[in-house]
């Protein structure tokens, strides 16, 4: 795998676990399902959202406000969802893509609730430092935040975030084949 190869390169010791979302559908599932008993999330149409508003403390770790946030919604309005801001734990099944079964039809989990259902399953309360680009502390680390605590998980102590890469004023990317491997940067 060339993630390893370039950490090797790098001298740093290969992970303890490296746990795939695909082997922990059943427990998004079960935290899911707690966050709706708890209140904090709704089912439409196969569909679950979180309710960003049941949750007092969402915009802390950005520093945004919803009003904000609001401001900031960059995809076309769900009519499923109470509000713009609500997100998706579980989208229901479409054509074509990979689907597994829940309590509410055959669906995907959404993006954020992969990594709450893995740190809390295998770091548990030793989770001490979450890291990541800028371009994750809204709304990827703010929702992995809201969903943990409301399901009364930890999180991390500490959210690191580092600058994003850029090539010639441009975001670093393979999507925009302006990507340098940590090997060839060595080289």
């Amino acid at each position: 795998v060339r993630y390893h190869e370039d950490m090797d390169l790098l001298g740093l010791r290969r992970p303890d676990i490296e746990p795939k979302a695909t082997e922990t559908i059943k427990d998004m599932v079960k935290f899911i399902k707690d966050l709706i008993d708890k209140g904090y999330a709704y089912e439409v149409s196969g569909n679950v959202y979180f309710n960003v508003r049941k949750f007092s403390r969402y915009g802390e770790l950005s520093g945004q406000s919803l009003d904000e946030m609001e401001e900031g919604v960059r995809v076309a309005l769900d009519k499923n969802k109470k509000d713009p801001l609500d997100f998706a734990l579980w989208k229901a099944s479409k054509e074509n893509e990979p689907s597994w079964p829940s309590p509410w039809g055959e669906g995907r989990p959404g993006w954020h609730i992969e990594c709450s259902v893995m740190s809390t399953k295998f770091l548990k309360n030793k989770f001490l430092i979450h890291g990541g680009g800028l371009d994750l502390v809204f709304p990827h680390h703010e929702n992995e935040i809201a969903q943990s605590i409301a399901a009364g998980k930890k999180t991390a102590k500490y959210w690191i975030h580092n600058g994003l890469l850029t090539i010639n004023g441009q975001k670093m990317s393979k999507s925009l084949g302006n990507f340098i491997s940590v090997g060839d940067f060595l080289s």
